[in-house]
């Protein structure tokens, strides 16, 4: 008996359509924006999305030190690191770390989102972040996401 087939297709490599995505950090809440980027980056919002593969888009996120948190996290939110030596536990507040290099909180919060594996670290390469409203991507026609339309 001749049917239709609803048969699971697979994305892989080769079949993958990526592009490049703007988004515009100014004003934005650092967790809820974060986790957006890091569906993008994952691939979520495809139809062909393939858990295993590296479908997502290219993202690159302006305007990161305009970023907002909510309550005092700006005072109690720690960054914890270890040098790798016996009692080489360091810490920085999320003020400090803004000071030294604005574009790492958001790395963080988005590196945190993502899997913690090859694949994940194959995502991370794929996000771009810019302190100002400049960046170098301007040959690769950048599509702008407007975060307050997206759920």
């Amino acid at each position: 008996m001749d049917t239709l087939s609803y048969k699971t297709v697979s994305a892989n490599k080769a079949t993958v359509s990526k592009e490049w995505v703007l988004i515009d950090a100014d004003g934005q809440t650092l967790g809820r924006m974060s986790s957006i980027v890091a569906k993008f980056l994952r691939g979520k919002y495809k139809t062909d999305f393939t858990p295993h593969v590296d479908c997502g888009d290219n993202v690159i996120v302006i305007n990161a030190e305009k970023i907002n948190l909510t309550g005092s996290k700006w005072t109690d939110k720690s960054y914890i690191r270890h040098t790798g030596y016996p009692g080489g536990q360091r810490s920085l507040t999320a003020t400090e770390l803004f000071d030294k290099d604005p574009t790492r909180i958001i790395e963080n919060a988005v590196k945190g989102m993502l899997p913690k594996n090859k694949l994940g670290s194959a995502l991370f390469r794929n996000l771009k972040v810019y302190s100002g409203s400049e960046h170098g991507q301007e040959a690769q026609k950048p599509r702008t996401i407007n975060l307050n339309e997206i759920k």
